[in-house]
């Protein structure tokens, strides 16, 4: 098993954040083009705790190296992922769990997300992997399918961040241009009052 982790700081809130993680894969994310379905299966809300769970599945196609590509055929290159996320708005924390649908009988990879806020303008990311070839006493081809499979998390991880960046700047930019729009409408119709009224 190999073990992959990252720390990053956003520089939005975390509500902002908490409401754009649900365009991460949007197509503001010019980063996340290897991302090309997002399904909900289910979304609840526990009516004690206001804690919001959605499942998620998120199809993805990424090149394989050739290597693996042979070893495991074609298919290595479409996976699913089953994400499930839970929002605590009470505690400001998203916690986002992911498992691997796609060779889970050869591959095991638990991945885990959570952001929380470090203080009013910035939102911490912790995001954790760990990754476990199952492919029996093949110790060297274990450690080569993990090694690859860390490489890749890393190399996603920098791509992720600028993609959310871009998410992040673009939702600030929309809902700023909605509430100067809802306040130009409110002027606008104080104004036509006052006209009726004289």
């Amino acid at each position: 098993m190999k073990v992959f982790s990252n720390l990053e700081t956003f520089d939005y809130s975390w509500e902002e954040v908490s409401t754009a993680n649900w365009r991460k894969y949007c197509p503001w994310n010019q980063k996340s083009t290897h991302v090309v379905a997002v399904d909900t299966i289910s979304r609840t809300v526990d009516p004690d705790t206001g804690i919001l769970r959605t499942e998620r599945l998120i199809s993805c196609k990424q090149s394989a190296p050739e290597w693996l590509t042979k070893m495991l055929g074609k298919g290595i290159e479409e996976s699913q992922v089953l994400e499930t996320s839970y929002v605590d708005p009470r505690h400001k924390t998203v916690t986002m769990v992911s498992a691997n649908l796609t060779w889970s009988n050869l591959i095991n990879v638990q991945e885990m997300v959570v952001y929380r806020p470090l203080n009013e303008h910035q939102t911490a990311f912790e995001q954790s992997a760990k990754i476990t070839a199952l492919c029996g006493g093949w110790q060297k081809i274990k450690n080569s399918i993990e090694d690859t499979l860390v490489k890749r998390f890393r190399e996603n991880a920098v791509k992720g961040k600028e993609g959310f960046e871009a998410v992040l700047a673009m939702s600030r930019r929309v809902f700023a241009e909605e509430r100067e729009r809802e306040q130009m409408m409110l002027i606008q119709a104080q104004a036509k009052n006052i006209r009726m009224a004289a």
